[in-house]
C-alpha cells in the first residue's frame, strides 16, 4: 500500500489528489431532501457495478430519512456495508471494490459499501487434465468460486480455509486449504511461512508461487502438484495435503508431493484397478522409452554396434549409408527440431497449431530422410519417443521429461552406454536430495514404504488403500476401517 503521508489530517486529502488522477476515479456528492444532509460518494468505476448503485444504494440514500452514518447500515440492503474509522483502510476498499460513503462535516467516519463488479467465465470442461470419465468441472480465476467448488464436495466445519495476501503491487489473495484434525500441523505451518515471507511484487499466478516457494528452486523437476481439477483437490485433501490457491489462476498447488504422482491420472482412480495400474505401467514405460531410446541409439552406434544382431546391422548400415553426419549431429537435429515443432504449435492458435504440427512433421522428416541428412530408422525412433512424451498427464513434467534427453545424449556421446548409467547416476542422486516441502520427494522407493506402493507404480483396490500416505505423516491414518463381510441369509419361506 502506498505511504502517502503518516499525517491522518493529511493523508485522505492526499489520497484524494492521487486518485484524481486516474480517469475511473469518481467522487460524486448527493442530498438528502429529507434530511436535508449532503454525503459524497467515492469509487472506482472500473471496478464497480453501476446496477448496484443504481438499483441498491442510491434510491435508499436518497429517499430513507437517515442523519447519521450508522444509519446506513439499516436502510441499505446488501450484505457487505463496514463503518470504521480507520483512514488507512480507504485505499484497501476502494481498490477492491468498494463505495466509500462519507458524509459532509462527519468525515471523521466511513461507510464502505461492497459493490464489486465480478467479471470472469464460468466453470467450464478441463482443458489440461481432461478425461472421458468423472466430473466434467474444472477451476477459474475467480477465487470465491473455486472455494465454492470445493466447498461442494466437502461439506464440513473440519475444511478449513486461510487466506493471504501477497504481492507489494498486486495484492494477490493466496488461500491455503486443509482438513483440521487430519492435516500434519507441521505442513500447513511450512506452507504457511513460506507464502508469508513471499518478498514479491507482482503475482499474477500459481506458477509464481510454485517456483518461489519449493525447495530447490535450481531443480528442474516441479516440486509442488498442480492441477485443474476440483475433484482432484478434494481428494488429495482427505488424504492429508495441503491445497494452495491463487487469486487469477485456474490451477490450484498440492503439497507435499512425490515423483511418482507425476504420472498418476486422476482417471485412474475411476476405472477398475487393474485398468488403472496398467495404464500406469504404460505411462512410466512411455517416460523411460522416450527419455533413453535416442541415447541409446546414439551409444549404440558410436561405441557398441557389435551388440546390434547381424539382421539388423544390415538394415541400420543401408539407411546410414549416406548420412555424412555422425549419430549425434543426425539425432540432435531430429530432436531440436522437433522441440521446434512443438513450440510452433503451443504458440499458435489452436487450429492452425495442429495443422502445423502433422504437417511440419511430415514434410520435415520425409525431407530429410530424402536428402540424406538423417536415417529413417531414427526418424521412427524420435517420433516414437515424442509420442511417448505426450503420454505424461501433467503438463510441468512433461516439460521437465523433454529436457531430459538432452543431457543424456551428450553422455552417450562421451562414453557410449558408460555415460548413460553414470548420467543416471547423477540424476538419481539429484533425486534422492530432492524434497517436496521438506518430505522425501521420492518416496515409497527412496526411503522405502511398502505401505504406499499399493498407490504408486500400480493402484491396488479399494479395499487394499485403508490407510492414507505414510509420507504424509496425518493424524488419522486410517481411512476407514474394513469390516468383515456378512453371511448373506436365505430367504425364508
Amino acid at each position: 500500500m502506498f505511504n502517502f503521508f503518516k499525517n491522518k489530517n493529511t493523508e485522505k486529502e492526499n489520497l484524494d489528489q492521487a486518485l484524481k488522477k486516474s480517469h475511473d476515479f469518481k467522487c460524486v456528492e448527493y442530498v438528502n431532501q429529507k434530511s436535508n444532509i449532503t454525503f459524497t460518494l467515492k469509487f472506482l468505476a472500473t471496478l464497480i457495478d453501476e446496477l448496484t448503485i443504481r438499483e441498491s444504494i442510491l434510491p435508499y440514500l436518497l429517499e430513507e430519512n437517515f442523519k447519521q452514518i450508522e444509519d446506513v447500515k439499516q436502510i441499505i440492503p446488501l450484505a457487505d456495508v463496514q463503518i470504521s474509522e480507520d483512514i488507512s483502510l480507504i485505499e484497501e476498499k476502494l481498490f477492491t471494490g468498494s463505495i466509500v460513503l462519507t458524509i459532509n462535516g462527519k468525515e471523521n467516519k466511513f461507510c464502505f459499501l461492497g459493490a464489486k463488479k465480478e467479471i470472469g467465465r464460468s466453470v467450464s470442461l478441463p482443458e489440461v487434465e481432461f478425461s472421458v470419465i468423472g466430473p466434467k468441472e474444472s477451476f477459474v480465476e475467480s477465487l470465491d468460486q473455486n472455494l465454492n467448488l470445493i466447498r461442494k464436495r466437502i461439506p464440513v466445519k473440519e475444511l478449513i480455509i486461510e487466506k493471504v495476501t501477497i504481492g507489494t503491487l498486486s495484492k494477490t489473495k493466496v488461500a491455503i486449504l486443509y482438513i483440521d484434525g487430519l492435516t500434519n500441523l507441521e505442513n500447513v505451518n511450512t506452507v504457511r511461512q513460506r507464502i508469508e515471507d513471499i518478498e514479491f511484487d507482482e503475482i499474477t499466478d500459481s506458477s509464481y508461487i510454485v517456483q518461489i516457494i519449493s525447495d530447490n528452486q535450481n531443480s528442474p523437476f516441479p516440486q509442488l502438484l498442480d492441477t485443474e481439477r476440483p475433484d482432484r483437490i478434494s481428494a488429495i485433501l482427505a488424504e492429508g495435503k495441503v491445497a494452495i490457491f491463487v487469486d487469477g489462476s485456474p490451477h490450484a498447488l498440492i503439497g507435499p508431493t512425490t515423483l511418482v504422482e507425476f504420472f498418476s491420472s486422476f482417471e485412474d482412480y475411476y476405472l477398475n484397478w487393474i485398468l488403472s495400474s496398467f495404464f500406469r505401467l504404460i505411462r512410466l514405460f512411455a517416460v523411460l522409452f522416450s527419455v533413453l531410446v535416442t541415447p541409446v541409439y546414439v551409444a549404440t552406434l558410436s561405441y557398441h554396434y557389435e551388440l546390434i544382431p547381424q539382421d539388423l546391422m544390415s538394415t541400420l548400415v543401408a539407411s546410414r549409408r549416406a548420412i555424412p553426419f555422425p549419430p549425434i549431429l543426425e539425432a540432435l537435429f531430429l530432436e531440436l527440431t522437433i522441440e521446434l515443432l512443438r513450440e510452433a504449435g503451443a504458440r499458435l492458435p489452436t487450429k492452425v497449431g495442429q495443422t502445423i504440427g502433422i504437417v511440419g512433421g511430415i514434410v520435415i522428416g520425409t525431407a530429410s530422410v530424402e536428402a540424406g541428412l538423417t536415417s529413417n530408422i531414427l526418424l521412427i525412433f524420435i517420433a516414437l519417443a515424442a509420442l511417448a512424451s505426450f503420454t505424461t498427464p501433467v503438463y510441468r513434467i512433461g516439460n521437465t521429461i523433454r529436457l531430459l534427453r538432452f543431457p543424456f545424449l551428450l553422455f552417450a556421446e562421451i562414453w557410449g552406454l558408460l555415460g548413460i548409467v553414470v548420467c543416471f547416476c547423477f540424476l538419481l542422486t539429484h533425486l534422492i536430495r530432492l524434497t517436496s516441502l521438506g518430505r522425501p520427494y521420492l518416496q515409497p522407493l527412496y526411503p522405502p514404504r511398502m505401505q504406499d506402493l499399493k498407490d504408486a507404480f500400480v493402484r491396488l483396490s479399494f479395499d487394499k488403500l485403508r490407510k492414507r500416505p505414510f509420507l504424509l505423516d496425518t493424524q488419522q491414518p486410517n481411512r476407514f476401517h474394513k469390516k468383515p463381510a456378512k453371511v448373506k441369509k436365505d430367504i425364508e419361506e
